[in-house]
């Protein structure tokens, strides 16, 4: 069996007794509003198009995952925050919070670390060429599913990835938001309107 027909849905959630502390906060971008999580261990969720039902939702998710409500604050949520304004900006290529990859396990999680450490701002990187650096010869389409999954977008560039053909390929934020991205790192034009 290879390791993309393997189980890659998010880690199995804490039992009540391990409880995590987690927090969150909201930042308005170029690209609409993000929800931002973080724990103690790192950057955990970033969420797109993060209005009010969206914020609730992703929520109620962390909080059982987790296994209780959120604090006030956790530092590297502050740290996040900032790093997301700067890159916004056109301040900052390359993020240095640590990321928490709890809600990835399996394949997903070998394919977004190998996306977070091998494709910088800038570039982008094919479905199967990815697939190939993660020993997956013939696994675009679970790559693509991998990129559906990512906990941590932006931070981890699942917007650098696109289709071999040379199309934009998917993107779970909307394709307006991948191109808005990929525009900011000068890799597309910007919008002209």
């Amino acid at each position: 069996m290879t390791y993309a027909e393997q189980d890659s849905g998010p880690a199995t959630p804490p039992d009540a007794a391990a409880r995590r502390d987690w927090a969150w906060g909201r930042l308005t971008t170029p690209i609409g509003p993000l929800l931002l999580a973080a724990t103690r261990e790192g950057l955990v969720q970033v969420v797109f198009h993060a209005d009010e039902r969206t914020t609730c939702g992703a929520l109620a998710r962390l909080e059982q995952f987790f296994g209780g409500p959120p604090l006030a604050e956790i530092p590297h949520l502050t740290t996040a925050t900032a790093e997301l304004t700067a890159y916004f900006a056109g301040e900052l290529r390359s993020f240095t919070v640590p990321l928490d990859w709890s809600l990835s396990a399996g394949f997903n999680a070998r394919v977004l670390h190998a996306l977070a450490d091998g494709v910088p701002y800038g570039s982008v990187v094919g479905y199967q060429d990815l697939a190939d650096r993660v020993g997956e010869p013939g696994a675009a389409r679970a790559v693509g599913a991998a990129m559906g999954s990512n906990p941590l977008p932006v931070v981890v560039p699942c917007h650098r990835v696109v289709a071999s053909d040379g199309g934009i390929g998917g993107f779970g934020g909307g394709l307006e938001t991948k191109r808005l991205l990929l525009a900011l790192e000068g890799v597309l034009p910007a919008p002209l309107f």
